[in-house]
């Protein structure tokens, strides 16, 4: 017996969930395979410029995420893969302004690794695969959020929107922004971000330089940013100095 679409669309999205993190990895393997084609590109005596471009637009999605994450409560917004968890339904802050705020700083942090492709292909398809994507799991969270709430989620969603945000529905964040909330949930975010740049720097040089040479700049980014990630993961893990009553 075939399920209705609403339960398909439901199951399929809470699977997505589960693996939604591996969205970046998806996108990096393509953007290797695309590198291979730049042999010849235009673009490359833009090098400087095009990465310039692709950390300011990431660090523009790693903004939004910050500021998101920052003035929620515990028990929200979190990194659950196995269920989906909410103790209290946020519509303030990021959330007065679009319904997946999170989402919407993802969108920007793989577009800059995507632009660091300079292929445009990928850069014209990235759009599309994302909204496949997520389209499934924001209907599985959204569900359960109607389940839960009922009318103050229905009231909630019918003045924000999904994807585009909608800057006069703007309403002060219920929570005070937390430094610590948002480096123990964001530095993994951070790190990954700097692994998948450093990493295509790399094998963007070996495939269009043939040569295999650490730019000082590059170096001095990843290893700033392993010891940040291996400082913050020991006081996350060994200390309670990150957390916060409530937060």
């Amino acid at each position: 017996m075939k399920m209705p679409i609403q339960e398909e669309f439901e199951k399929s999205g809470a699977w997505i969930f589960k693996w939604r993190s591996y969205l970046p990895l998806l996108m990096f393997i393509l953007g290797i395979g695309a590198i291979l084609d730049l042999k010849n590109s235009q673009f490359i005596k833009y090098d400087t410029i095009i990465e310039v471009i692709c950390f300011s637009i990431s660090g523009c999605g790693i903004a939004i995420r910050v500021l998101t994450i920052g003035h929620t409560p515990s028990g929200t917004s979190g990194r659950n893969t196995k269920s989906q968890v909410a103790d209290k339904l946020n519509t303030t802050g990021m959330y007065s302004l679009l319904r997946h705020p999170l989402y919407f700083g993802n969108f920007f942090i793989i577009l800059g690794v995507v632009l660091f492709t300079r292929h445009i292909w990928v850069i014209i398809t990235y759009p599309l695969i994302f909204t496949l994507y997520y389209e499934r799991v924001i209907f599985a969270e959204e569900a359960f959020l109607r389940k839960k709430y009922g009318e103050e989620f229905v009231s909630w969603a019918s003045k924000t929107p999904v994807y585009f945000p909608k800057f006069s529905h703007y309403k002060k964040p219920e929570f005070p922004f937390s430094w610590k909330k948002v480096i123990r949930n964001e530095y993994q975010t951070f790190f990954a971000l700097i692994c998948s740049l450093f990493a295509m720097e790399i094998i963007s040089d070996l495939i269009i330089r043939q040569r295999f040479v650490f730019d000082p700049a590059w170096k001095i980014i990843f290893i700033t940013s392993c010891f940040f990630y291996l400082i913050i993961r020991f006081i996350n893990k060994k200390t309670n100095l990150l957390h916060t009553s409530g937060r």
